[in-house]
């Protein structure tokens, strides 16, 4: 069982403070937030206990939660929606907006997303990512299919990132930090996901992943969630504006080298979400009509519209 690799640290040590149970993937970037908070106190000076449960995917923290062992996880408003039309009634605030790109070698002759026409390329996450089928559609909008016009080979992530590393691979659509960790090493940027939102009717950056959470249980606790999000907030702007800060969470990020360190860096900080939520939920609604219509029952359920319930808006200055 997935549940299995859970394992229980406390962040916060007053007496008095609000508990929060907060899934996290041991390698994930809400890790390197959760480092800071502590660092910092801001756990202390929001006055909550952050129990965290380090799990060794997302999907664990999806079961966490559902099992009722965790309050918030990290994960993405497609997952929340589909959850919400089978009757869990979950909700979402956007975390961040950092998206996947396509990186191909400095020499490749690659130079437009149309040049991956005939080429070999390394997707990521597997027929239904959201990265992916972003990207099918706004090719689409040009008359490219790529699942046609390539030769597409699924994976891992890590797996994608060491063979086009290798040449085996002509490019790669890959998670935002494995791209930042090949453009480190000299890999060029195509096109960032978030560089074809606009064609796809999107007016600006989007937060694909949020924290989740119950939408009853947050109701009820109003106050501990606007206070959870000042903390995280804060650790977001320490992140935002210390380069010193980035030196001590190094370790945290697994960068074997100071130029991948800034590669994370400058992509986090480009990923902190500053929009109204409204507007991310504006967004949300129309990238969630191209991702059904391409994507179909298997990514999004019955659900031909991101639920209305799906964004949460009770905390202040959202």
């Amino acid at each position: 069982m997935l549940l299995a690799t859970i394992v229980s640290v406390s962040l916060g040590t007053c007496c008095s403070a609000e508990v929060l149970r907060v899934a996290v993937q041991k390698t994930g970037t809400f890790a390197w937030e959760l480092a800071v908070i502590r660092a910092h106190g801001l756990d202390k000076q929001a006055n909550l206990s952050v129990e965290v449960l380090e799990l060794a995917s997302p999907e664990a923290g999806k079961i966490a939660l559902r099992a009722g062992n965790a309050d918030i996880v990290v994960t993405d408003w497609l997952w929340v929606s589909r959850e919400r039309g089978l009757g869990a009634k979950l909700t979402f605030y956007p975390y961040s907006s950092a998206l996947g790109a396509v990186m191909a070698p400095a020499s490749s002759p690659i130079k437009t997303l149309a040049d991956l026409k005939g080429r070999k390329l390394a997707v990521a996450g597997g027929p239904i990512d959201k990265s992916w089928l972003l990207l099918l559609a706004w090719l689409k909008k040009s008359g490219i299919d790529l699942k046609s016009d390539a030769e597409i080979a699924y994976g891992a992530p890590p797996l994608l990132a060491a063979k086009t590393l290798s040449g085996e691979m002509d490019a790669t659509l890959n998670y935002w930090n494995f791209c930042a960790a090949l453009e480190a090493k000299g890999f060029r940027r195509i096109a960032g996901v978030e560089d074809l939102l606009p064609k796809l009717g999107a007016k600006g950056r989007t937060a694909m992943i949020g924290y989740v959470f119950d939408e009853k249980w947050a109701n009820a606790n109003q106050d501990r969630m606007a206070r959870f999000i000042a903390m995280t907030r804060a650790a977001k702007e320490i992140l935002s504006t210390s380069d010193a800060e980035w030196e001590k969470i190094a370790p945290l990020t697994g960068a074997p080298d100071a130029a991948t360190l800034r590669a994370y860096r400058d992509r986090y900080r480009e990923g902190i979400p500053r929009r109204p939520v409204a507007d991310e939920e504006a967004d949300a609604r129309i990238l969630y009509r191209v991702l059904a219509e391409i994507g179909g029952r298997e990514l999004v359920g019955p659900a031909p519209e991101l639920d209305s319930g799906t964004f949460y808006h009770a905390i202040p200055g959202g």
